[in-house]
């Protein structure tokens, strides 16, 4: 059963009517507060097919104001690289010790992995435990590359990565319930622009078929897009 305020929520929006983005991120501010600061999400509906390659929506994003949370950060780095790493603020700091360290026990204590291309053919024997999480590096993600200093620093900046489901619908947290609404307005912005702006070319018809703003625990919020 639908506690109080999950009620008194979904009478305050009203599921017919498509808001604009300011409209909408001034209703997440006046929604009845949680225990918790809840995260707020965009969940857009893409007119792209999914089951074709060329058709991916995958991209990273450095939010203007972060998302609020600090991510754990993993770097797999050569000898040579790892006070770079650890003074840009890596939490996990290692190199072949520490892969065949996570290969023994399967403990995973981050929540994003960068690495140097050096380092790659190494990660290979944690393909099967990152790759299903999602952990793995990847050029794609800016999580493998030379700078270990500064893939470092923008994950713990909150950059985050996301990609299209296998329904080509895109879900992404732009930040939470506490930011003030300039905040939340500038970054739900800026990953809306980057969203349209990746459309495939192979793709036809309507890109952005639909999209929502919500909170972890908030009714649906259809803003236009």
């Amino acid at each position: 059963m639908a506690g109080k305020k999950t009620l008194e929520a979904k009478k305050m929006v009203d599921p017919k009517k498509t808001y604009t983005v300011d409209e909408a991120i001034a209703l997440v501010k006046t929604l009845p507060k949680r225990e918790f600061d809840e995260s707020v999400e965009l969940h857009v509906r893409l007119g792209i097919d999914p089951t074709k390659g060329d058709q991916q929506v995958r991209g990273t994003i450095a939010f203007p104001h972060g998302v609020g949370k600090s991510k754990r950060v993993a770097a797999f780095v050569e000898a040579a690289k790892e006070a770079e790493a650890k003074a840009a603020g890596a939490d996990l700091v290692g190199g072949e010790e520490l892969i065949a360290e996570i290969a023994t026990k399967q403990v995973i204590d981050f929540d994003v992995a960068v690495a140097t291309p050096a380092m790659m053919p190494k990660l290979a024997k944690l393909a099967k435990t990152l790759g299903p999480k999602g952990l793995m590096p990847n050029p794609k993600t800016d999580t493998v590359g030379p700078n270990v200093g500064k893939m470092v620093a923008e994950q713990k900046a909150g950059k985050q990565t996301f990609k299209n489901d296998s329904a080509g619908n895109v879900h992404q947290i732009f930040g939470r319930v506490s930011f003030d609404e300039a905040k939340l307005k500038e970054n739900l912005t800026a990953l809306i622009e980057l969203i349209k702006k990746m459309k495939p070319a192979s793709s036809k018809g309507i890109y952005v078929k639909s999209a929502t703003v919500a909170t972890t625990m908030g009714p649906a919020i259809h803003i236009q897009a």
